[in-house]
Order: C-alpha cells, then sequence, then structure tokens
C-alpha cells in the first residue's frame, strides 16, 4: 500500500465554533495519538483527506511541526446529510509494527442452483498486519455453496503477512433459502378453512 503524504498544522483553538470554522475553510480537525505521547490537535487539508479516505486502512504521512509521523485512520466522523468529512481520529504507527485493522470482506462466484441468498453475518474481518503492509480486503469464494452451508473466519485464507484477530469460529458468511410467498389463491383457501 503507497503512503499518501499529507500537510498539517497544529491547532489551538478547541471547541464547536473553532471546529466550525476549520470545516468553513475547507479543513477537518484531527487528533494523533498513540505510543504513549499526549493527543496532538491538528487540521489537516479537507479535499485531500476526502480522498485519501477512499482508501480503507490508508496510510498516511503527516508533517507534524517539522517531525514526520506514520498514520492510519482509526476513527472517522461524518456528517450524517452531507457526506463530508468532520472529524479523523488518527493512531500514529512505526515501520515494522503489528496494528489491528477490520478489513472489507468480499465473496465472488455462484452459488449452488436453487432460490439460495447470500447474507454476510460480518461485512469486514478484524486482522493483525504489518502498519505498512495492510491488505485492502480478502475475497472468499462461495461456489457451490448451498443452503445452510456458511463459512467461518477461521476457513478464510487471509492475505500474505495477516493474520487473524477476531473470534475465529465467528460466521462470516451463510447461505440461507428464499423464503417463498403463499399466492393469494393459496392465502385465501387457508383463511376459508380455518372459518
Amino acid at each position: 500500500m503507497a503512503e499518501i503524504k499529507l500537510a498539517s498544522e497544529v491547532r489551538t483553538e478547541f471547541g464547536k465554533g473553532a471546529a466550525r470554522r476549520i470545516r468553513r475553510a475547507d479543513k477537518v480537525p484531527a487528533v494523533v495519538y498513540g505510543h504513549g505521547a499526549e493527543p496532538v490537535h491538528v487540521t489537516l487539508p479537507g479535499h485531500e483527506v476526502l480522498l485519501a479516505l477512499r482508501t480503507a486502512n490508508v496510510l498516511i504521512g503527516l508533517e507534524i511541526e517539522g517531525k514526520d509521523a506514520l498514520v492510519i485512520p482509526k476513527s472517522v466522523q461524518r456528517h450524517p446529510l452531507k457526506g463530508t468529512i468532520e472529524h479523523v481520529d488518527l493512531l500514529t504507527v512505526k515501520r515494522g509494527e503489528k496494528v489491528q485493522v477490520e478489513i472489507a470482506v468480499h465473496a465472488e462466484g455462484d452459488l449452488a442452483p436453487g432460490a439460495n441468498l447470500l447474507e454476510y453475518v460480518q461485512s469486514t474481518l478484524l486482522v493483525e498486519a504489518e502498519a505498512t503492509h495492510i491488505p485492502e480486503s480478502v475475497t472468499v469464494s462461495v461456489a457451490g455453496l448451498d443452503a445452510g452451508d456458511s463459512i467461518v473466519a477461521k476457513d478464510i485464507a487471509l492475505p500474505k503477512g495477516s493474520t487473524l484477530a477476531g473470534d475465529e469460529d465467528a460466521i462470516v458468511l451463510q447461505v440461507v433459502a428464499a423464503q417463498a410467498e403463499e399466492s393469494s389463491d393459496e392465502a385465501a383457501e387457508g383463511e376459508g378453512a380455518e372459518a
């Protein structure tokens, strides 16, 4: 995964009013924390942050007061209607350090013939990977699975360098039979028989 460089400014104003002024200037308030250091409140360029966060678990290189820091997004708050980024929590990481992140699960292949539906019980998996080699997603084959079949976390082949950090027996995907609706004629007959 490529590292994205962003410029940051340390901020000294806090509260709703200051955050609103920052957002009006097309910037995003953020907090950088981790490794036992005091949290640093920064301001990031809005458009660049929006583009960077399109990639899940993106590795960001920040320059904070002349010092370089590697960070990954830990929490992103978005406006409920506009979808704009309101605030970002960034976790400091070091090269070679292992971190726990959630990666997306994608299914491929066709289910067994019949009226079956694929249900995502979990759309992400918690994995541990080196901070500079975080996988974006994992793909699982569901080819030939029939109603009642499921895939648990430990059965999913993870990308090289990643290990499962969550519950290994957790069901991630399952196949369920589609529920057939009664036709209106059968429903009417059933009501007549009861009366």
